[in-house]
């Protein structure tokens, strides 16, 4: 790759949207290391920033505070007129009063209230709260020996999972799926963002008047004492920066279990699978946007102050430098969680729901095979995110009768039967649960 002029805006600078980057980004990562642990890229057209592809590079980054600042309001060239407002990237850099977007005290009052109320989500409710969602969904295909496991289980999981975790209602939670779907699909972006805030904020409001056993009450109880509109915004933070890249870590570690180099076969366990995701094909594999306060030197490559400083968590695991570590997948030395005091504080819920995840689709499909050869997948486009673009698998029809037993066994439990045959499904009332959105649909079939 040719040396980069950095004076120039978008001039020599590395494209991070295109397709040429979504089918190799390495070669862009290896590209800006041969000539320093950062270098100019393009996010988006009219979008430049510097990347940090050096391990050691970010980790000085994502730890020095005083030089380095979260603060999105810094950004010069927004500021300043010279970002399109209908950037694609915009909404995933524009400034949040959230914890990922500040600093100081008011980051660490804000990341208090997330980190605690988050610790409350132990393994079991984790895992409880998983698989009745896994078996529906995969009940909605079962039947027909093929499905796309990103369009009908690792996108979906995560949209109902957060509704249940927020202790979401029928009706906002189908506003709030529907909503997070547009958003990522980049389907009238900004009508979705508007129907997300309002059904949080709707939220918000319930759950003052009706507390209850979720993330979203305890935020509220939290003795940060939130607003109204920081619980929004960190409601927002947590569906942004969870249900993206839980559904990427839970079809890249399918891809691979399914795959030749990693299939079952080779007695590759789910967690061993993991790792060699968050290693090599890091779910979010450039982000944390920085703003130097000043003019700083990053290893020969100059970021100015006030520009956006992106951390590539793809580029840091791939430096050489990590060679041995890589080798042996240890799990202390990627970046995918981050480092610092922005990293990522749902490290330990989000590996247990991709694990229950993978775990809970293979065991109910012990067959699944790649419909496809792995090399004809195709990763979607963007600067931020690795991610399949679909996964598609044929595996031999089974009955869709997941659902109806965790329903007997949930019944039984409750009133001490001992268990019996399934009663006859009602054609009407199937009918009826498909005009719906997925979260009232889930929530009438499991209303025991």
């Amino acid at each position: 790759m040719e040396p980069h002029s950095t004076s120039a805006s978008g001039g020599g600078r590395c494209p991070m949207h295109d397709a040429a980057f979504a089918t190799d980004p390495h070669r862009v990562y290896d590209g800006l290391r041969e000539h320093a642990p950062a270098g100019p890229v393009e996010l988006a057209p009219g979008v430049d920033a510097t990347l940090v592809v050096g391990h050691e590079m970010a980790l000085r980054v994502l730890q020095n505070t005083e030089l380095f600042a979260r603060d999105a309001r810094r950004w010069k060239a927004l500021n300043e007129g010279g970002v399109p407002l209908d950037s694609p990237v915009l909404p995933m850099m524009a400034y949040r009063p959230s914890c990922l977007f500040t600093d100081g005290a008011v980051h660490l009052r804000l990341r208090k209230a997330v980190v605690d109320s988050l610790a409350r989500l132990n393994t079991t409710r984790i895992r409880r709260d998983v698989e009745p969602i896994a078996d529906y969904l995969i009940d909605r295909f079962s039947e027909l020996g093929r499905a796309d496991l990103i369009g009908d289980y690792a996108k979906l999981l995560p949209l109902l999972l957060f509704n249940k975790l927020f202790g979401c209602p029928a009706d906002i939670g189908d506003t709030v799926t529907s909503a997070v779907s547009a958003i990522f699909d980049g389907k009238d972006a900004l009508r979705a963002n508007e129907e997300l805030t309002a059904s949080l904020m709707q939220l918000i409001a319930l759950k003052r008047r009706q507390p209850g056993d979720d993330v979203t009450s305890w935020l509220i109880q939290h003795p940060a004492g939130l607003t109204d509109e920081e619980l929004k915004d960190q409601l927002v933070l947590l569906m942004g920066a969870g249900i993206e890249p839980e559904r990427s870590l839970i079809s890249s570690s399918l891809m691979l279990l399914l795959s030749g180099a990693g299939g079952r076969q080779s007695g590759m366990l789910i967690e061993e699978a993991m790792d060699h995701v968050l290693w090599n094909q890091t779910p979010i594999a450039n982000y944390a946007t920085h703003y130097p306060v000043r003019d700083v030197d990053l290893g020969g490559h100059v970021a100015e102050a006030d520009t956006p400083v992106v951390i590539s968590f793809a580029g840091a695991n791939a430096d050489p430098a990590l060679a041995e570590a890589r080798r042996a997948h240890s799990k202390g030395a990627h970046l995918a969680w981050g480092a610092g005091p922005h990293a990522c504080p749902a490290k330990d819920p989000a590996q247990v729901i991709a694990s229950t995840a993978v775990e809970r689709l293979l065991n109910a499909l012990p067959d699944l095979t790649l419909a496809v050869a792995e090399k004809e997948l195709e990763w979607r486009p963007g600067p931020f995110h690795r991610a399949l673009v679909s996964l598609p698998v044929t595996f031999s029809p089974t009955p869709a009768t997941r659902t109806a037993a965790a329903l007997r066994e949930r019944a039984d439990a409750a009133q001490g039967v001992l268990p019996g045959p399934a009663a006859p499904s009602e054609p009407s009332r199937q009918a009826s649960t498909r005009r719906k959105g997925f979260w009232s649909s889930f929530l009438d079939v499991f209303r025991v």
